[in-house]
């Protein structure tokens, strides 16, 4: 099957057709191995009158999973547009070529658009999908000799956090929870490596990271003192600019793009092995290693594009919030920072 023009084609599995696999002479197993992300996939017309031939795409996300890499990897890069994709050093920065006009479509946590919205231009973005994924290695972490127990016992100590991210956001949720203040505290402000290197040298007492850091430090010792788990939603955002959410051809190709990545990363949940081998290059990590991270995020939850929802927007307020109380942003009501235009579509791609 073809991608045809003026046409918009989204992949979207449906129960009939597992039942149609299932009764197909061929026991389950052998259809599983032998099916393609293609072939596993229901093509569902949307008509629509633009040519998406003419339609160029600028991507961007910031460092860590690459979206362009995990839809090839899935093969399903064969767009009927053409992408131009572009790996950003922070959530920020995807939000500046936004709001530069630089780009289309782009990913990244749910801290960066809450201060890009108090720009001049608003950021010129809108919030458009959620991909929901793992909240593991996001910690709130004690030196390898500390006696602290509790967070309350951080009171008067020195912690270091990373500054404006969701690092930030469960610190002041947790001391909060343990019954203290931010004001309680003696807050350092320092990137993720540096803030590693405090903890382990005794220059801080803790310190909330995340990722690769929080990794390393438990490899030396470092203890965790609270997890972020069940702080975070998990919630990580597709966003794009007004003027591409207006244009029909940019409108379906962003629909688009969005299913594609939506199906590369069941693909990569079903066959992490070989997931692992493609993509552990990129980040500088031996395919083993990233192997183990994949089956811990997969065991917590699938990594799937869901419509914005009323959970989300609320996620979205507390962080605002607890920021505004911090100091950092104006008060600010969410709402006018998400786009449903995209919603009915993507409440139609496949619910693992």
């Amino acid at each position: 099957m073809t991608w045809k023009k003026k046409t918009l084609w989204l992949f979207v599995l449906t129960g009939s057709l597992l039942l149609l696999l299932a009764g197909c002479g061929k026991n389950e197993g052998e259809n599983a191995k032998a099916a393609s992300p293609l072939e596993k996939n229901v093509l569902v017309e949307a008509k629509t009158d633009v040519d998406l031939s003419k339609v160029v795409l600028r991507v961007g996300a910031a460092e860590g999973r690459n979206a362009q890499s995990i839809i090839k990897a899935a093969g399903l890069d064969n767009t009927p547009y053409k992408v131009e994709f572009n790996v950003m050093q922070g959530g920020n920065l995807v939000m500046e070529a936004l709001a530069a006009n630089q780009m289309d479509l782009g990913t990244g946590s749910q801290i960066p658009p809450l201060f890009a919205s108090q720009a001049a231009n608003q950021g010129n973005f809108k919030i458009i999908a959620t991909k929901k994924g793992p909240t593991l290695d996001q910690e709130l972490l004690i030196g390898p000799d500390s006696s602290i127990k509790t967070v309350a016992e951080l009171k008067g100590k020195k912690v270091a956090y990373v500054k404006n991210t969701t690092a930030q956001y469960f610190l002041a949720k947790m001391l909060t929870g343990g019954g203290i203040s931010w004001k309680d505290i003696d807050a350092i402000p320092m990137s993720t490596s540096d803030g590693l290197s405090a903890l382990l040298t005794g220059e801080v007492d803790a310190y909330a990271g995340y990722g690769n850091a929080i990794r390393s430090a438990h490899k030396k010792g470092a203890k965790t003192l609270q997890s972020a788990q069940q702080v975070l939603s998990g919630d990580f955002y597709w966003y794009a600019t007004p003027d591409s959410i207006k244009d029909p051809a940019k409108h379906a190709a962003i629909a688009d793009y969005l299913a594609r990545f939506h199906e590369a990363n069941e693909w990569a949940r079903t066959h992490q092995d070989e997931w692992a081998k493609l993509y552990s290059g990129e980040i500088n990590q031996k395919p083993e290693e990233f192997l183990s991270i994949l089956k811990e995020e997969n065991s917590q939850v699938h990594t799937r594009i869901v419509p914005v929802d009323a959970a989300t927007i609320a996620s979205e307020q507390d962080i605002a919030n607890v920021f505004h109380g911090l100091g950092l942003l104006k008060e600010v009501d969410v709402h006018g920072i998400f786009d449903h235009s995209f919603d009915e579509i993507i409440s139609k791609f496949t619910k693992y």
